[in-house]
């Protein structure tokens, strides 16, 4: 029976240091996210969180072992159909990477623009996204007038506009105060009721104590601990 969600099979990632030295950033994880749940990755910097958030995503390849997504084995696909698998894909990077010089909102749309949706539908989405992050006040203020965390707001809601099957984010409470806090637990628990696979990493204690320990793993070294 096909496992719906993502499953990690030994999956290791190495690189090369300035030495030319190898080393492990991610080392043999065995981990299933299944769809409808939520997984909390907790570790320190340096941990291999976001590494690991880059291999489900399909932008790292692993150096040996697969990711499965929804018994599909897509680390083993070739660029370009990973391309088109990603577009079930909404992604919170530690660093927002937003165009500063255009709205809040055009930033949330641009993802949907290249999926032939009518104009109308994509600023709907774009608002709606926004809207579930109580940031809807943001749409019209142009990014470079933004603090941290309202930046922090328009990464997470242009990841959940696309209606992803699966939702990665990488340190999304990291300039959040309460109420941005509250925001996201309510948009997570959203989402693992609408069957998404939801993976968020962090070294928040606040996100850690906000769920039940068996939705918590710890990461060190590269290593998962479940």
């Amino acid at each position: 029976m096909t496992t719906k969600g993502l499953v990690c099979r030994d999956v290791s990632l190495s690189r090369r240091n300035a030495e030319n030295q190898e080393h492990m950033v991610l080392d043999g994880i065995d981990a299933v996210f299944p769809a409808g749940a939520l997984r909390v990755i907790a570790g320190p910097t340096g941990a291999g969180k976001s590494s690991l958030i880059h291999v489900l995503g399909g932008l790292l390849r692993p150096s040996s072992g697969e990711v499965i997504a929804d018994g599909e084995p897509v680390s083993r696909w070739i660029s370009a159909h990973r391309d088109l698998w990603r577009r079930k894909v909404g992604i919170v990077f530690q660093q927002p990477h937003l165009m500063t010089r255009i709205t809040a909102l055009e930033n949330i749309m641009l993802p949907l623009v290249p999926r032939g949706r009518p104009i109308g539908e994509v600023r709907s989405l774009a608002l709606g996204a926004l809207d579930r992050l109580g940031g809807i006040g943001l749409a019209g203020r142009t990014v470079s007038s933004l603090s941290g965390g309202e930046r922090q707001i328009i990464s997470i809601a242009r990841a959940v506009a696309v209606s992803p099957r699966f939702f990665l984010a990488d340190e999304p409470t990291a300039h959040q105060d309460a109420r941005g806090l509250e925001c996201l637990l309510r948009l997570l628990e959203e989402l693992t009721e609408e069957r998404a696979t939801v993976v968020v990493t962090t070294h928040d204690v606040r996100l850690k104590q906000a769920f039940p320990r068996e939705c918590v793993s710890g990461i060190a070294n590269g290593t998962l601990m479940t």
